[in-house]
C-alpha cells in the first residue's frame, strides 16, 4: 500500500462518515436513504454516460454486490432507528475488516504480510475498543436488536467489500465498476419508497433534498476511492484503513450531535494511527 493510496482511502473514510452523519440526522431513514441511493443511481447513471462499460467477467459481482448493498442499507437503516450513531457505527465498521481479512485468504487467495496484518491488528483493536466503550459508556444494558443489526451490517460490508475486490479488478475500469453499481443498488429503496408513500413522495422529500443529494454525493465518491484503492492494494488492509472513518464518525458525533470523544476515543484513535503506520511500513 502506498502511501498515495493509502492517502486516498483515509479521504474516502472521512467522507463515508459525513454522508452517514448526514443518513442519521434526516429522522425518516427510508426517507433518508431514498436520497441517497436515489441520488447515487442518478449520479451514476451520468458517469455511465463517459465510461466504457465493465468487462463482461465483472457483471456477476455487479449484480451480487447490488443486492448485498440493498441488505446492507436495510441493516444500517436499522440500527440507525434502533441505537446512538456513535455506537451503532464503530460497529458496524468495525466488524468489518478482520472478516474481510480471513475472506479474502479463503476466498480470494490474498496473504498480505506480517507489518500489514499486524496494522489490521492493531487497528481492529482501537475499533473494537471503541465499538465496546459506546456500548459500556452508554449506562444502559445492550440492546441486542441494535447490537445484532449492527453485526449484520458489518457482516455485509465485508461481504461486499470482498465482492467489489474481485469485480472491479475483473472490469477493466474502476469508474465504470462504480457507476453500474451505483445504478444497479440505487433502485430497490426508492422503489419501496414509491410503493410506501405513493404521489406523496415528493412532497416528502423536498425539505430534504439539498443535505439527501449531497450525501448521496459523497457516498459515490468514497466508495469510488475506495474500489480505486482495492485495485492497486489488497483487500484486507484497505478494509482495515477505511474504518478510519469511526474516528472521523466520533469526531462528528462530538461536534454535531454532542456525543462525547473522551480519551477512549483518543485511545482508539492513536492505536488506528499506529495500524496505518504498520500497513504502510515495507519489509
Amino acid at each position: 500500500m502506498t502511501p498515495l493510496v493509502a492517502a486516498a482511502v483515509v479521504l474516502a473514510a472521512v467522507t463515508h462518515a459525513s454522508w452517514n452523519a448526514i443518513a442519521h440526522h434526516l429522522k425518516d431513514r427510508l426517507l433518508a436513504f431514498t436520497l441517497l441511493t436515489g441520488g447515487g443511481a442518478l449520479i451514476g447513471a451520468v458517469m455511465a454516460c463517459f465510461v466504457p462499460l465493465p468487462a463482461a467477467e465483472a457483471w456477476p459481482y455487479l449484480l451480487i454486490s447490488a443486492a448485498i448493498h440493498v441488505a446492507y442499507i436495510v441493516l444500517l437503516m436499522r440500527s440507525f432507528n434502533l441505537g446512538e450513531f456513535g455506537q451503532m457505527y464503530p460497529i458496524a465498521r468495525g466488524t468489518a475488516p478482520l472478516v474481510v481479512t480471513v475472506a479474502a485468504a479463503v476466498f480470494v487467495g490474498e496473504r498480505i504480510d506480517g507489518w500489514q496484518l499486524a496494522g489490521v491488528a492493531v487497528a481492529c483493536a482501537g475499533l473494537v475498543g471503541l465499538a465496546l466503550w459506546g456500548i459500556r459508556g452508554s449506562g444502559r444494558p445492550p440492546h441486542w436488536p441494535a447490537l445484532t443489526a449492527a453485526l449484520a451490517t458489518g457482516l455485509a460490508i465485508a461481504a461486499y467489500t470482498v465482492v467489489d475486490g474481485v469485480g472491479v479488478r475483473a472490469s477493466g475500469s474502476s469508474l465504470a465498476y462504480i457507476a453500474w453499481l451505483m445504478v444497479l443498488e440505487g433502485l430497490a429503496i426508492p422503489a419501496y419508497a414509491l410503493y410506501r408513500h405513493g404521489r406523496r413522495l415528493p412532497t416528502l422529500l423536498r425539505p430534504y433534498a439539498a443535505r439527501g443529494l449531497f450525501g448521496a454525493a459523497l457516498s459515490v465518491a468514497a466508495y469510488g476511492l475506495v474500489l480505486w484503492a482495492q485495485t492497486r492494494a489488497p483487500l484486507a488492509p484497505v478494509a482495515a484503513l477505511r474504518e478510519s472513518s469511526i474516528i472521523a464518525g466520533a469526531a462528528i458525533g462530538a461536534l454535531f450531535f454532542k456525543e462525547r470523544f473522551g480519551a477512549p476515543r483518543i485511545a482508539a484513535a492513536a492505536l488506528m494511527v499506529l495500524g496505518i503506520g504498520l500497513m504502510l511500513h515495507t519489509s
